[in-house]
């Protein structure tokens, strides 16, 4: 089983301490959504993982073994960390070239990798010519060149079009269901929540969460039913001989803390009353996100008028 996996993990710059003991696994077949704050260390936990830094202290495994002892590491683990890293004067197969040159990779891979990320038709044109999202393809072409078991994709969408987003998304489901450890560090909860099957949140270089998706929402979401009817006092005392509250919220709709849309609809059809929508009400992941990584956000923006200033 090939898995990244972090024990103890401490990083100091000077007297600023980047991680602080920081102890996480990311497994195999499932898409892993690595989330924090500016300055939570995730940047530095991937470069560290990738042989790129030193840790102060502790480990970081892939498969068991540090990345930087691999013999050519591009067949066990492809990065995304920099899309600008190609040398701009080469052309996007020559860079991919001296990538399986390097790595003994067949030259077969280059050719198969520009056409999965739909860059063979620019394969002979100079990085410099590129724009953002076709280096990010090229960098996720290099990722995928050597067909490794683990893919550590930092910022991936980054210059995507709609299209790019939906591919990447489906490129990442993909490889997780057929294995392999694919871990996707992002800012943008929207794509997080619709790639990720579970979620690895840091903040200030510690673990804040560590679970699947469902759970981690459920587990920092209080319960909340939003249900509709016409008869609105009639649910109100139905729900309340259920011990339940029932607040309205305008339009013949109310919400009701505390339970679930099942026993909301089961009390209602007891008193025969009309329901015309009842549905869980869940936070997003952007909402659970933000309140969990509230105390640990180092560049926290406040909101104030500047009204008087322009007077």
């Amino acid at each position: 089983m090939t898995s990244i996996d972090i024990r103890d993990l401490v990083k100091e710059y000077g007297t600023v301490r980047a991680l602080a003991g920081l102890t996480m696994s990311v497994r195999p077949g499932r898409v892993t959504g690595f989330l924090g704050p500016n300055g939570a260390g995730k940047s530095t936990t991937l470069r560290i993982v990738l042989g790129l830094d030193r840790a102060t202290s502790g480990t970081a495994t892939v498969g068991g073994r540090p990345y930087a002892l691999r013999d050519r590491p591009l067949r066990h683990v492809g990065a995304l960390l920099d899309a600008t890293a190609a040398h701009p004067a080469r052309t996007a197969r020559g860079h991919l070239l001296a990538l399986a040159h390097s790595n003994r990779i067949p030259r077969e891979r280059v050719t198969a990798v520009l056409e999965e990320t739909g860059l063979a038709a620019v394969a002979r044109r100079r990085v410099r010519t590129f724009s953002l999202g076709m280096r990010q393809r090229l960098g996720i072409a290099a990722a995928l060149l050597g067909d490794p078991p683990v893919l550590i994709l930092d910022e991936p969408t980054n210059g995507l079009d709609p299209e790019g987003i939906v591919w990447l998304r489906d490129l990442a489901r993909r490889l997780a269901g057929e294995g392999r450890t694919v871990l996707v560090s992002s800012h943008l909860m929207g794509e997080v929540a619709a790639t990720a099957d579970h979620v690895i949140v840091l903040g200030r270089g510690r673990l804040l969460a560590d679970s699947p998706m469902d759970a981690f929402l459920a587990e920092h979401t209080p319960p909340r039913v939003r249900v509709r009817t016409t008869e609105g006092e009639r649910l109100r005392t139905a729900l309340a001989d259920g011990g339940l509250l029932a607040v309205p919220d305008g339009d013949g709709r109310w919400t009701v803390d505390g339970t679930e849309a099942a026993h909301v609809g089961a009390l209602a059809a007891r008193s025969g009353v009309p329901i015309l929508e009842l549905a869980d009400e869940r936070a997003s992941l952007e909402d659970v996100y933000l309140r969990l990584t509230a105390d640990d956000a180092e560049f926290a923006t406040t909101t104030t008028t500047t009204r008087g200033a322009r007077a």
